[in-house]
């Protein structure tokens, strides 16, 4: 690929020549070496090419910073296709998009040296630009991020940001610092903002742009130059909680415990709180009992709820029902591995998995579970022989289906079929009931709920609880404030109590914890570091709470644990849906203890993630189809748990540019655009916002995540994305597919647990029910995301108790320290259910703050 001049002008690098003469009219390469330099997300890189016989014979490429292994792959890669194919119109590295672009640049602006069609600048030449304000463009998370940046004839004077996607109180708040770091270094040699690494990537290549626009004279001093953070004075104190970790888990844990008396410490590697919580759905799995079937009230439509209103209960969907009836079969027999010797496991085959027994300790809770069933069939059976649709009927849900779900939904056999596992009873039944009070502790802090149990990808059932955001005095200053999404819901409704307790709370923000105090015996402290280098000695009275979540951004880690995944599937360049700060830090910090580990070679894998960068791609799957790219046909039910989707996708998907389980998730379109779908009950948190706002909306374009468009366009998007699967096969795939749904019946091609809505258009009719007379498939309108399963939950971590004290090799609890949430492990064996993790970490963290008091009385 040749380059124009003015793109040449924007790329943002820096050029050395190293001898060989330059060709005058550039219409060849000139022999000799020469280098330049370009932005990487972590560092900068240096690629040097190479040229002999006017042809590139060479391209290696030097990273100048501490870019993570799993983002270096590029280095070696694209370097090698850029020579074989004498151009940069190469692929990227899947999952290294960035790195892959930053090698591409800077070999484009070396062969432009070469070519003749650039000067170059002495490394030494004096920092100058052509005065006047400027608007550059970059690529950040969440797509373009514009930046209007104002320069003196030597230096930046004013940054004012511009148009940008990035995730609200998690990518632009490097927003909020970084622009003033740049001015005072006149350069963008800054430390990205932890938690927001790639909105701070973005902003400094819209900067970079702006200065090549300015003439800036000395790129490679432009891009270098920082400033030197001076740390200030130590700082030492003392609370009686200390919590590593400023999450879903920590907050609560940090809400309890200020509401029990205590006084609390908050050290948050990222500039802001949230964790991951905060770049989640939004929806935790817990019954509500108010809004669900009633067996001392079978008849009853609404009833009174936490907050002392009557609500209407929530209808069933069809599916229910039988699921409801293989449980009820279950064979109570201990559970006989036997049989799996000679068979392969299917994970998700429940039907076969409930012919083989059950672990002893879940015994008593099926048993429970199957009086309660056989009311409800009681009930629900006789309606149904009279015609009445199951989606009419009252939705069935308890606690015993919930933690019995939880045990068959998690149990599974390692890839070498040498170990079984599965939640452990105890925790399993304590974060469920206990969950069960998290909406009343919550309303109390002025959260507001939808009235509704909505499922979500690998949930297995409807007991899923949308929170609207909150009204609270977060500030203390008397007057409450409404607070939206996650943000409201996650993070400012808990860290109101702590705001408003006692006045020696804290939150430290942008500061990373090293290393645990141990002393006489117990853990009584945290040491740390600020962003600006300032140390910190935090003393606990009465313990340490590790709630820094997993490590499933850490794909060496994933891999090095790994014993659930065929290596066929499970690769270097896999994606994932995590922050970049989810490393195991606190796993890490705790093992220096002693502290035992337990089920860490399960990571759970998310099968909505767009293939192109991993990110997460949120949407029901009640209401969508997987389509495998290799037969244009569905291939898998979309209500299964999430490791046998992600399976599955490996088996019937494909592999595009490098990325592997590549398949098709086909929505109902409204009227184009990507917002349609999303579904599955999670509202508008941040992260839905931004995911919506970076996947577009364009009609009939593919933008490299979603596709939106007619059915009569959809063999034009399959020829662009270069896959070989006839449009009118897939039209037949939905076409039999939506009839079923109509007919209230299982598909022929893959049965489907639980379907509401259709992918084509039909009216209903006056009793809500589909008019197969009015079905039109050609003329509807598709929206198609191209996803493969990314990295996204690690199920193991620390071992903990009921009252989650951390425990030794040798199951003793080490004296002072605690954990709650992802870091933790024991609670959903070889795969979680979805919502299962909100739910865990919110009522793990009450625990936890719990267990010090009890601990301390």
């Amino acid at each position: 690929m040749r380059l124009s001049r003015f793109c040449l002008s924007i790329l943002g690098v820096v050029l050395v020549s190293c001898g060989g003469g330059v060709v005058q009219d550039g219409s060849q390469l000139a022999n000799g070496r020469y280098s330049a330099d370009a932005l990487n997300v972590e560092s900068t890189i240096t690629a040097t090419v190479t040229v002999k016989g006017h042809r590139i014979s060479a391209v290696t490429v030097k990273d100048n910073g501490n870019t993570y292994a799993q983002y270096t792959s590029p280095y070696t890669v694209v370097a090698k296709r850029i020579v074989e194919a004498q151009s940069t119109d190469v692929d990227g590295v899947t999952g290294a998009t960035y790195s892959s672009d930053a090698v591409k640049k800077a070999v484009d602006l070396a062969l432009a040296q070469a070519r003749g069609e650039k000067p170059v600048p002495a490394r030494n030449a004096a920092l100058a630009f052509t005065p006047g304000t400027y608007t550059g463009h970059g690529k950040g998370y969440g797509g373009q991020v514009q930046a209007r940046v104002t320069f003196s004839e030597n230096g930046i004077t004013d940054i004012r940001i511009g148009q940008q996607r990035e995730t609200a109180h998690v990518g632009d708040v490097a927003f909020q610092t970084l622009p003033g770091k740049i001015v005072a270094a006149n350069g963008l040699g800054v430390d990205a903002v932890s938690g927001a690494t790639m909105s701070s990537f973005g902003l400094k290549e819209a900067v970079l742009d702006a200065a090549d626009q300015a003439g800036v004279t000395n790129r490679k001093a432009f891009i270098d130059n920082g400033v030197k953070s001076e740390p200030g004075a130590p700082v030492e104190d003392t609370w009686d909680i200390v919590i590593i970790g400023g999450g879903g888990a920590g907050l609560c844990a940090a809400a309890q415990a200020t509401q029990d008396g205590n006084t609390v410490l908050i050290i948050e590697k990222n500039a802001e709180l949230g964790g991951n919580t905060l770049v989640a759905g939004g929806v935790y799995q817990s019954v509500d009992h108010s809004l669900v079937w009633d067996p001392s009230s079978p008849a009853a439509t609404s009833a009174k709820g936490f907050d002392g209103n009557m609500h209407n209960k929530v209808r069933s969907t069809v599916g229910c029902v039988n699921d409801l009836k293989v449980i009820y079969g279950w064979s109570e027999a201990p559970f006989d591995a036997s049989y799996y010797k000679d068979h392969e496991f299917v994970a998700g085959d429940i039907e076969e998995l409930s012919r083989h027994g059950v672990h002893p300790e879940y015994l008593s809770t099926l048993q429970e579970l199957k009086k309660e069933i056989k009311a409800y069939l009681d009930y629900a059976e006789p309606q149904l022989d009279k015609g009445i649709a199951e989606n009419q009927l009252i939705q069935f849900s308890t606690t015993n289906l919930h933690i019995f779900q939880t045990y068959y939904g998690g149990l599974r056999q390692s890839v070498n079929k040498d170990e079984w596992i599965y939640g452990d009873y105890d925790l399993v039944r304590q974060f469920i009931v206990e969950g069960e009070q998290l909406k009343p502790w919550l309303m109390q802090m002025g959260v507001g709920f939808t009235d509704s149990q909505s499922t979500l990808v690998g949930a297995l059932w409807y007991r899923g609880n949308t929170m609207t955001g909150c009204t609270t005095d977060a500030d203390g200053d008397g007057t409450p404030e409404r607070y939206q999404g996650n943000w409201g819901s996650y993070v400012m409704a808990p860290l109101s109590v702590v705001n408003n307790g006692n006045r020696h709370n804290r939150v430290m923000r942008g500061t990373t914890a090293g290393e645990l105090i141990f002393e006489n015996g117990r853990v009584t402290g945290v040491k740390a570091k600020m962003a600006d280098g300032t140390e910190v000695t935090a003393h606990a009275r009465k313990g340490v709470i590790i709630a820094t979540g997993g490590y499933a951004a850490n794909i060496q880690k994933v891999l090095k644990t790994n014993k659930y995944w065929s290596r066929q599937y499970l690769s270097p360049n896999i994606g994932t849906t995590n922050r970049s700060s989810l490393r195991g830090d606190g796993i890490d910090m705790a093992q220096k203890l002693g502290a035992a580990t337990l089920g860490e070679g399960y990571t759970q894998l998310l099968p909505l993630a767009y293939y192109s960068d991993g990110a997460i791609a949120f949407g029901g799957v009640e209401n969508a189809v997987f389509i495998s790219p290799k037969t244009g046909k569905r291939y898998v039910d979309e209500c299964s748990e999430r490791d046998v989707l992600s399976l599955n996708g490996f088996k019937y998907g494909v592999e595009i540019d490098g990325r592997r389980g590549v398949y098709l998730y086909v929505m109902r379109g409204f009227g184009g655009g990507f917002g349609g779908g999303f579904g599955g009950g999670f509202g508008s948190n941040e992260a839905v916002v931004a995911a919506n706002g970076a996947a577009g909306n364009r009609t009939g374009r593919f933008n490299g995540r979603e596709w939106s468009g007619r059915v009569s366009e959809l063999q034009d998007f399959f020829n662009e994305l270069g896959i070989s699967i006839d449009a009118q096969t897939v039209k037949n795939s939905i076409r039999d597919y939506d009839m079923a749904v109509m007919d209230g019946r299982q598909p022929a091609e893959v049965g489907k647990r639980h379907a509401t809505s259709l992918i084509g258009n039909a009216r209903r009719g006056a009793d809500g029910q589909y008019d197969k007379s009015t079905y039109n498939i050609d003329d509807a309108s598709l929206s198609i995301r191209v996803l493969a399963p990314s990295t996204h939950h690690t199920m193991g971590g620390l071992k903990v108790d009921l009252d989650r004290r951390v425990l030794d090799e040798n199951g003793r609890p080490i004296p002072g320290l605690y954990a709650a949430g992802e870091v933790t492990g024991g609670f959903f064996g070889g795969n979680r259910l979805g919502g299962n993790a909100l739910t865990e970490c919110m009522a793990s963290g009450r625990i936890a703050a719990k267990g010090i008091e009890k601990d301390n009385r």
